[in-house]
This record gives structure tokens, C-alpha cells and sequence, in this order.
């Protein structure tokens, strides 16, 4: 085994280990510098926070993921790669590992994407596979999320200018079931993209998490038709947390399926009516300079928590989620003191991540 290839296996043992999400994946690589000495330190780090340390996967469940993945016509692709998504890897839960088959170069081109509802309408249909089609001729490549309705129709329309559709399972299954086909015609054509282990069934919590995956790889996002609450808007909310224009096409207030897209106006979308709309969006889109997509410890000075910073911490935090930022101002605790003794809480199985930087005590 080469130094690189040991140094994926243990990326991946760490990230398919419990209590080990996006974030405390990053922090422990920058505090540690490397995927085996951070595996080194969970134990010590999960009984600083008050909780047996988990149980960390095992080298022969890596080894057994990477041949599984290779047999699949399939890849890891690692945060920190040369080609991982530029785009994605700019966001805090940018996913440390992705298996991807496919074209991977669409991942750096300028990417649109299209979602909207599974109940969609035979005009909104048809319209998505247009706008998805004329974009396409224009160099945009387009991802959604392979759901029914809308999403559908945007790798259709696409299919042959560069889709990458992103999906909550492992890139062995498929679902719903009636896109077998289509999902492997966009391996072969574009490029299929998941965080989620060969196997993996696509379980309600996953769909949240595709949908950060998605707003991720995207300049902007189009919502088409979307209700109230539904998955959409989340993916529009995450796009917008993140920094990428959110953009919906407008419909009939006679029509609960044009609610949500309407309230996105109303709250300060972009109305999309045409291609011309979405390309004059994103043409002056921009990021501010990116730091290491994985930070690399380098003569760094840590401090290190005693009790009492750890309880006073303890004490601002709730069932009820809070902003890292709220913590470390009412705390009055260095910023890397807040964040290790949310990572030992973490490890601990006590401290919940949530969207936008907040954090939420788990009750035991």
C-alpha cells in the first residue's frame, strides 16, 4: 500500500465512522494533520466530552468500500484532490469523500441547478426540459437530484450538453426504482455523484444532505415548482446560505405547486422566465478566495480546555440550536477553544450539528 493510498484508507475510516460528521472531519485534520493520528486521538478527545469514544471503522471495512467502488466503475474522490469540485469544496459541510462515476471535468465547468416538485405539472415539465436543454447549448451543465418530476426532466433536457445528477444512496442503487435507466445513462453521458457507501439505502435523512451537495456544485439554483416545505426550498435555502443566487420561475396562485417558487420571489429571488434569465444571473457570480480545502497544520498553537472552560460552554448550550459564533461571543472563549470542545462533545455522541454553522446539546 503507497503512503497516498494508506492516507485515503484512513480519510475514509475516519469520515464512515459515528459521530464523525463534515465539520469535525476538517477540524480534526487541521488539529492533527493527518487522517492516522486524528483516528489516534478520538478516543482521548470523545472521554474529554464526557462520552465513551465510537467505535471507528476498521481498515478491512475501508479496503472492502475501495474494492466494492473500483468494481462499480466508480472512484473516491477526497477532499483536498486536485479534482474535487471547486465549487463545492468552498462550503464548511463540503462532504470529505464522494464516489462519482462518470465525467468528473463537469464538476468544473459552470453548473446550474434545476429541482423542483415530484408532483410537478406537464407545463412545468416541459418548460424544465427546455430551459435545461437551451442551457445546456450554452455551455451550462445542469444538476439535480434524479427525484421524480422536475428533477427529471432537467437531466433530460441536459443529457447531452452535461448533467451530473447527485443522489442520496450508494451509487449501486437506484431510486425511485423507474429511474434505472436514467441514472445510468448519466453515468455514461455526465457524471453520478454521491457521499453515501455502495449498499446504502436512500433513508429520509440523506435527501437534506444531497441537497447541500447539490446547492454546492452550483453557481445558482432554479426552483421551478415547489411547494410549501418541501425539499426544494431546502435546497434554495442552502444555496442561498452558502452564497449562490437562488432563482424560481413564477407560477399561478391558483396552484399549490407555485407557492413556494412565489414566496422565493417575494422574499428577494430572481425571476426566471427564460435561459437569458439564469445566464444574465450567474455571469457575475463570485467567490471570495478559498482557503485550503483542507486546512494543513502548520506550527500551529492550540489551546487547550480546562473544566471549567469546558462547563461554562456546557452551560450556553440547549436542546434548541445555536449559532458557533453566538457561543464564542457570550462565552468570552477563544475560537479554537469553542470549536475542540464542541468537537469533544461531538465525539462524545452529546452535540448535534445543524445548518448554517448552529450546534444543539443532545439530552442523554
Amino acid at each position: 500500500m503507497t503512503g497516498s493510498g494508506q492516507d485515503q484508507l484512513d480519510k475514509l475510516r475516519l469520515i464512515r465512522s459515528p459521530q464523525i460528521g463534515p465539520v469535525s472531519f476538517r477540524q480534526l485534520l487541521l488539529r492533527f494533520g493527518s487522517a492516522s493520528a486524528a483516528l489516534a486521538a478520538i478516543p482521548d478527545l470523545a472521554m474529554r466530552g464526557g462520552g465513551r469514544p465510537p467505535r471507528l471503522a476498521s481498515l478491512q471495512a475501508a479496503e472492502m468500500e475501495m474494492d466494492r467502488v473500483a468494481q462499480l466503475d466508480a472512484r473516491h474522490v477526497f477532499l483536498g484532490d486536485g479534482d474535487y469540485p471547486p465549487l463545492l469544496c468552498q462550503i464548511d459541510t463540503a462532504p470529505p469523500v464522494l464516489i462519482v462515476r462518470g465525467d468528473l471535468a463537469l464538476s468544473h465547468r459552470t453548473n446550474v441547478a434545476l429541482v423542483g416538485a415530484r408532483n410537478a405539472s406537464a407545463a412545468a415539465c416541459r418548460f424544465t426540459r427546455h430551459l435545461a436543454a437551451e442551457l445546456s447549448e450554452r455551455g451550462v451543465v445542469i444538476t439535480s437530484g434524479l427525484a421524480r418530476g422536475i428533477d427529471a426532466q432537467a437531466h433530460q433536457g441536459a443529457l447531452h450538453g452535461g448533467t451530473i445528477g447527485v443522489i442520496a444512496s450508494g451509487i449501486d442503487l437506484s431510486y425511485p426504482p423507474e429511474h434505472d435507466a436514467l441514472q445510468a445513462e448519466i453515468a455514461q453521458k455526465g457524471l453520478l455523484m454521491t457521499e453515501q457507501p455502495p449498499g446504502r439505502e436512500p433513508l429520509a435523512r440523506f435527501f437534506p444532505a444531497r441537497n447541500r451537495i447539490i446547492a454546492g456544485l452550483a453557481k445558482g439554483v432554479v426552483v421551478v415548482e415547489a411547494a410549501p416545505k418541501s425539499g426544494s426550498l431546502i435546497t434554495a435555502r442552502l444555496a442561498n446560505d452558502v452564497g449562490r443566487d437562488v432563482m424560481a420561475v413564477p407560477g399561478s396562485p391558483l396552484d399549490p405547486r407555485a407557492q413556494g417558487c412565489n414566496q422565493l420571489i417575494r422574499n428577494g429571488a430572481i425571476l426566471v422566465q427564460s435561459a437569458e434569465d439564469v445566464l444574465e444571473t450567474i455571469q457575475d457570480f463570485g467567490l471570495p478566495p478559498s482557503v485550503s480545502a483542507v486546512p494543513v497544520r502548520a506550527s500551529i498553537d492550540f489551546d487547550e480546555p480546562d473544566n471549567q472552560a469546558r462547563e461554562s460552554l456546557v452551560r450556553l448550550l440547549s436542546p434548541v440550536a445555536v449559532g458557533v459564533d453566538e457561543l464564542i461571543r457570550q462565552s468570552g472563549l477563544p475560537a479554537s477553544l469553542v470549536q475542540l470542545i464542541l468537537l469533544e462533545l461531538e465525539l462524545a455522541g452529546r452535540l448535534d450539528r445543524h445548518a448554517a454553522g448552529r450546534v444543539s446539546l443532545i439530552a442523554l
